[in-house]
């Protein structure tokens, strides 16, 4: 599927990102430091907003949603490394990287809990775990909507609208450093601690 979106990616997500996200992406690239590991990088959005230091690698389960990651790097003359993997059985070893970054993924990963626990296998000790994504809402009305319309999204794209990854990162032992809730309560962005 993300092989068939990967082409119009840009142009779709980017409303949501205006309406939704603003600023979600820049907030959880701006903290990773040292070796940095982004999850599902998909066409390499967040590339524009890391450090110039830090050192990426992108995993991506979509070849070629890779490939447009590739181009934006060469575009930015960002020195990224990209990897073809799996966020629920991650290609690295143990212990590989300083820092986790995940956006607006988690939503159509379909264990999250895999790959929560994945992320925290390959960060070092008190390495920090960065992600934004929206989650069921706070507000009754708003996340029976979410229920609603996750009936058709799952199905047409594997979308869960009512997940809380959060959950997921508390189980697998991290220590949360921050965590907020904005739009509604949809939207959350994490930052924890192996």
């Amino acid at each position: 599927m993300w092989d068939r979106e990967a082409e119009g990616y840009d142009r779709q997500i980017a409303f949501f990102e205006r309406v939704l996200f603003e600023g979600g992406r820049e907030w959880a690239c701006s903290q990773a430091r040292g070796d940095v590991l982004e999850v599902a990088i998909g066409t390499g959005r967040n590339l524009p907003f890391y450090p110039p230091e830090v050192r990426i690698t992108g995993v991506e389960l979509s070849p070629a949603m890779l490939a447009i990651a590739r181009e934006r790097a060469k575009r930015l003359e960002r020195a990224a490394s990209f990897v073809e993997g799996d966020a629920q059985r991650l290609p690295f070893p143990s212990e590989s990287f300083d820092a986790v970054v995940c956006t607006l993924s988690l939503c159509n990963i379909p264990d999250v809990g895999a790959a929560v626990v994945e992320m925290r296998r390959v960060l070092r000790q008190a390495g920090r775990l960065l992600l934004v994504d929206h989650i069921r809402s706070s507000v009754r009305l708003v996340r029976w909507i979410q229920r609603l319309m996750e009936l058709l999204t799952v199905r047409l794209g594997g979308d869960h609208l009512v997940r809380r990854p959060l959950e997921a990162v508390v189980r697998a032992g991290f220590v949360l450093e921050r965590h907020h809730r904005s739009k509604w309560g949809i939207v959350e962005r994490v930052a924890a601690r192996k």
